[in-house]
């Protein structure tokens, strides 16, 4: 039986297995991202992998969770610069985009949904819960507040959400679209947050 691994060597190598599956999972895939590819660069034997994640969906959604509260960090700084519920709406819808073309499993994230959903289906709810209070928690404190001053309309903050990463989803399809994106996009994004505090809709 192998000798247990020491408190340096699992810091260690549980570092070098998140830097290996960010780099992997952002340009391959959950499902084309293999164990061996996994554990490569770190040393140890697939079989040891286990010691470290329960799976590679728990690798993947560590990774997310890591990644989470700087991603919460700029949503609290540009929504706390809004000067109204239209701006910040705007700024959100902005923000997401932003984290989506910069950031690499983000975007990959956001081009294979399904990979969200399988990490989902191995680790549980519970577990994917422990992500969503950093991403989500600042968006629904703006999106609840404006709803309570009656200046954003008046349904399932969750559905707003959903309709912020509607717009979102444009970024996958910036090619399809064409030389007039970044004006379509920007006229999207102006027209999604009038709408959502017209008073026609509140």
């Amino acid at each position: 039986m192998p000798a247990p691994f020491s408190e340096d060597e699992r810091n260690r190598i549980t570092e070098l297995l998140l830097e290996s599956g960010r780099e992997l999972f952002a340009v391959h895939g959950l499902r084309k991202t293999s164990l061996e590819d996994l554990v490569r660069p770190t040393g140890i034997a697939k079989t040891s992998f286990y010691a470290f994640f329960d799976s590679k969906e728990a690798l993947y959604l560590e990774l997310l969770i890591r990644q989470a509260p700087e991603v919460t960090q700029a949503f609290r700084e540009t929504l706390s610069a809004a000067a109204d519920a239209r701006s910040g709406i705007e700024a959100m819808i902005r923000e997401g985009i932003r984290t989506a073309t910069t950031d690499p499993l983000y975007r990959r994230l956001l081009a294979h949904p399904d990979e969200l959903v399988a990490v989902s289906r191995k680790v549980g709810p519970e577990e994917m819960a422990r992500s969503q209070p950093y991403v989500l928690a600042p968006m629904l404190e703006f999106i609840e507040q404006a709803q309570r001053g009656g200046a954003l309309v008046d349904t399932d903050p969750m559905v707003v959400v959903g309709v912020i990463q509607a717009v979102a989803y444009t970024v996958v399809h910036s090619d399809e679209i064409g030389p007039q994106y970044p004006a379509i996009l920007d006229l999207l994004i102006r027209s999604v947050a009038i709408g959502l505090t017209s008073e026609d809709i509140r």
